[in-house]
């Protein structure tokens, strides 16, 4: 089944929320970077919140979700699109920590101590930028810390996995849950108690619960209107010429030297692992580019 998101709004306009199920694409991002399944579950869940955070973007909208702490596995970097599109690496793919009850250790993984840093390309001159500090470095109470803190929006997002013994990923989703202002306190204290009510999130997913069923669990007690659908899928924005373009950035002094004692270059992408190789004559010819762009 196609993955895909939907998203919602309580006709009372005081609740907004999304829905999504990410198993295929999780699985192919994780095969691309051939992650254990620790760190297969943690890539798995920042995804899944890279495209909720991703779906309430503008279109031609970008927003990148960086977790850093200080477990072995560093950092979890995702970029997701207005469009659905998804992508995203861990600092170190063979982390496989396991809890004293032999599941997936998460937030150790990642560790107790860092920050989150959210970014939002929203077609101005800078990006809008936010950071906290790691709450549980579960991902999705980090994910709802960030939107109470630094947007200010009380949030509930809820994510989770299940991965077999053999890595493979049999079920991956989430959702997100938004109190619109003016807060009603009641509003809000109605959706924390159905959250709390609802059986654990992996469990409808292996059971084949679509969004559209996890939205009308959620949203049980009231009315409401689904605004839209949305495909969620791979899909890298690297280019050749993208690259180039990081190459010239670095200067006429770092491609000479790459010229003269690498007679060439190399640039893995970091989020799909497509290779771009750079003959002598290409750099020369970049070379020659940032010299016309300095007359």
């Amino acid at each position: 089944m196609t993955d895909y998101l939907v998203r919602a709004i309580a006709k009372s306009g005081s609740v907004r929320a999304l829905a999504c199920v990410t198993t295929g694409t999780v699985s192919e991002i994780c095969r691309r970077h051939g992650t254990l399944p620790t760190a297969t579950a943690a890539l798995g869940r920042s995804i899944t919140a890279g495209a909720l955070m991703g779906a309430m973007l503008k279109t031609g909208q970008r927003v990148a979700l960086r977790f850093e702490g200080n477990g072995p596995l560093k950092k979890i970097v995702i970029e997701a699109d207005s469009d659905g599109s998804v992508r995203g690496y861990v600092g170190d793919p063979q982390v496989h920590l396991l809890r004293s009850d032999g599941a997936l250790d998460v937030p150790n993984a990642l560790g107790r101590a860092g920050f989150l840093t959210v970014a939002k390309d929203l077609g101005l001159k800078e990006p809008y930028r936010g950071t906290v500090q790691l709450y549980t470095s579960g991902i999705a109470e980090d994910l709802a810390l960030y939107l109470v803190e630094s947007e200010q929006i009380p949030s509930a997002v809820g994510i989770a996995e299940f991965i077999e013994q053999d890595g493979q990923v049999t079920a991956c989703g989430g959702f997100l849950i938004q109190a619109v202002p003016p807060i009603d306190p009641l509003v809000v204290e109605g959706l924390m108690d159905r959250i709390e009510k609802l059986p654990p999130l992996s469990e409808l997913l292996r059971g084949g619960k679509t969004p559209e069923e996890i939205m009308a669990m959620l949203l049980s007690e009231m009315e409401y209107d689904v605004l839209e659908k949305r495909t969620i899928a791979f899909a890298c924005s690297c280019s050749r010429e993208r690259i180039e373009r990081v190459l010239i950035s670095m200067g006429k002094k770092e491609l000479t030297s790459l010229l003269k004692e690498q007679h060439g270059a190399e640039v893995t992408c970091e989020f799909c692992g497509e290779r771009y190789r750079f003959s002598e004559a290409d750099l020369e010819r970049l070379i020659a580019e940032v010299d016309s762009a300095k007359t």
